[in-house]
């Protein structure tokens, strides 16, 4: 069978193109590694340089004020008015609750003319004393009445003493209807309200409870192990945490150290005092508190960087273009860093990005 001579040709140039195809081998992709590998991952090192930073130890600690003082009735009577509102600074002395002063004057004023009824028997009794002692002189009478008289003077002046105690008995509880701040600080609430009988027993005296907020303390306890790095750091200032996790501007020092271990729970009581202006922080508010016990060369890595695993802490670092994992011993955070004491050295590459993605030996750049 013959073929026309325009489909010859067309023939002839179909097969010359298929065997020239099946001669050519596929060209490897431009810029990527020879056999097909994975191209090195592309990440964000930082070069670790160590600085001085500070050594602390952080807790957990309660607040409570500097003093907190009960305020109590000291004599019995009604409760006419409440003289401060609740929850607001109070100076030292200010007058906080009014008692019924009207059985308190009357006292006062019994006791007064008891006074001055004291006071014309002792002097009757003076003059007469006087007035034989000069008889006495005169031999007009004996000395035994002489002396008969001077002792009953005696009990007049011992009259005269108690009756005077009792007006300033009578005073002074007269000047308690007023019941007063003993300190400066903020009145809690009321726990008596006006209109009821309170007085000086255990039960019904408390009146409300005044509390020094500023300067604060705040409570908390260490371990033995941190007891005595405390004891031989250089520093012993304490930092309250804010809610963001930094350090407060006030800085306190520790006023007290407990001599005994919890046997229960193999802690040391503690305690600092630090400045509240403001009323920032509250008694009974739990905190989080830093000891700053010195300074120390240490490096700084983002927290993101450092990872957890089955033997602890690690860091990825870039060595000789491949990832390796690298121990680490690491301390409190510092701002947004995590303080690394062991476990790294000058010049480490740690990487701080893409960490998802990282395996032992593979490739980065």
């Amino acid at each position: 069978m013959s073929y026309p001579p325009h489909r010859a040709a067309l023939a002839a140039l179909t097969v010359a193109a298929l065997l020239s195809a099946c001669d050519r081998s596929p060209a490897p992709p431009a810029g990527g590694p020879p056999g097909g590998a994975m191209p090195p991952l592309a990440v964000t090192v930082l070069n670790a340089e160590p600085r001085k930073v500070p050594v602390v130890i952080e807790t957990v600690g309660t607040l409570e004020g500097l003093r907190e003082v009960e305020v109590r009735a000291r004599v019995a009577g009604t409760l006419q008015q409440q003289l401060y509102r609740e929850g607001e600074p109070v100076a030292a002395g200010a007058a906080l609750f009014r008692i019924e002063r009207a059985p308190f004057e009357i006292a006062v004023d019994a006791a007064r003319a008891a006074v001055a009824q004291a006071e014309a028997r002792a002097e009757q009794a003076r003059r007469e004393t006087a007035r034989l002692a000069g008889l006495v002189a005169d031999r007009a009478i004996s000395q035994r009445e002489a002396d008969d008289a001077a002792s009953t003077a005696k009990p007049a002046e011992a009259a005269l003493l108690a009756a005077r105690a009792q007006l300033r008995d009578a005073q002074l509880n007269q000047g308690y209807t007023e019941v007063a701040a003993p300190i400066a600080g903020v009145a809690q609430r009321a726990q008596r309200s006006v209109g009821s009988l309170v007085s000086p027993t255990a039960d019904g005296g408390l009146l409300t409870t005044v509390v020094q907020v500023d300067p604060i303390r705040v409570r908390f306890a260490l371990s033995e192990a941190e007891l005595a790095q405390v004891r031989q750091g250089k520093g012993r200032t304490v930092r309250l945490l804010g809610a963001d996790g930094q350090p407060v501007p006030q800085v306190g020092r520790l006023d007290f150290a407990g001599s005994v271990v919890d046997p229960r729970l193999g802690t040391v009581p503690m305690r600092a005092e630090i400045a509240n202006p403001g009323g920032q922080w509250l008694p009974g508010q739990f905190v989080r508190a830093q000891i700053v016990t010195g300074e120390q060369d240490a490096f700084l890595v983002p927290q993101a960087a450092v990872q957890s695993g089955d033997q602890g802490r690690f860091v990825w670092v870039m060595a000789d273009g491949k990832a390796a994992p690298k121990p680490v011993v690491a301390g409190p955070w510092q701002g947004q860093d995590w303080v690394i004491r062991s476990g790294l050295a000058a010049g480490d590459k740690v990487i701080v990005d893409n960490l998802i993605k990282l395996r032992p030996g593979a490739p980065v750049q």
